[in-house]
C-alpha cells in the first residue's frame, strides 16, 4: 500500500460551521462509481487509514478497532456494509469518523470528494423496492447535472443491531 498523505480534519472547523448551521450540508464520499452523501452533523473527523486490530466473531463488515487519540473505536468497511466487493486501499482511501449519541464509529470509504449544500426540496425520498430488496441505508436521493447522490441514513448504518459497540473505559 502506498503512503497516505491525508491529515486529520475536524469537519466543523474545516468548513467553518457551527452545529446549528450544518443542516443541508453533506460530505460526498465515493464507493466505486457511486456517490453517497453523509450528513455533516454526524462527522467528527476524516483520518488516514491506520492500523486496525481485528476482533473475533464480528460481522464481516467490521474490520476491527483502532485507537483514535486515546479512544478505541470500531471500524467498518462501508463497501462491505453496503454489499460491495472488498477493494485494496489506495492513497485516496480514508476513514470517516461518525458520532451518534456519544458512540464513535469509523467508516472506511474509497474517497471523499466535496461538501454538498442541499435544500430539503433537492432531496427526493428513496425509491421503493420489492420487499426482497432493501434500501434501508438510504434516506433520500439528490439528482443533479453531475449525477445521483444517495443520501445515507447514518442512524440505520450505525444502529442496525450488528454494529460492534466498544466501551472505551475497557481499554
Amino acid at each position: 500500500m502506498s503512503e497516505i498523505n491525508h491529515v486529520e480534519v475536524d469537519m466543523a472547523a474545516a468548513i467553518g460551521l457551527q452545529e446549528d448551521t450544518m443542516a443541508g450540508q453533506y460530505l460526498a464520499i465515493n464507493l466505486d462509481d457511486q456517490q453517497f452523501g453523509i450528513p455533516i452533523e454526524y462527522i467528527t473527523d476524516i483520518i488516514q487509514v491506520q492500523p486496525i486490530t481485528k476482533v473475533p466473531n464480528c460481522p464481516e463488515f467490521i474490520t476491527g478497532i483502532t485507537n483514535l487519540r486515546g479512544k478505541v473505536i470500531p471500524i467498518m468497511d462501508l463497501r462491505l456494509r453496503f454489499g460491495k466487493a472488498p477493494q485494496e486501499f489506495t492513497d485516496r482511501t480514508c476513514i470517516i469518523v461518525l458520532e451518534d449519541e456519544g458512540a464513535a464509529v469509523g467508516m472506511i470509504v474509497d474517497s471523499v470528494s466535496v461538501v454538498l449544500n442541499l435544500d430539503d426540496d433537492q432531496i427526493s425520498p428513496p425509491p421503493t423496492f420489492h420487499q426482497a430488496l432493501d434500501a434501508k441505508f438510504i434516506q433520500g436521493v439528490n439528482r443533479s447535472e453531475s449525477g445521483v447522490t444517495l443520501i445515507m441514513d447514518c442512524k440505520t448504518v450505525l444502529d442496525d443491531g450488528a454494529l460492534l459497540r466498544v466501551d472505551p473505559d475497557e481499554y
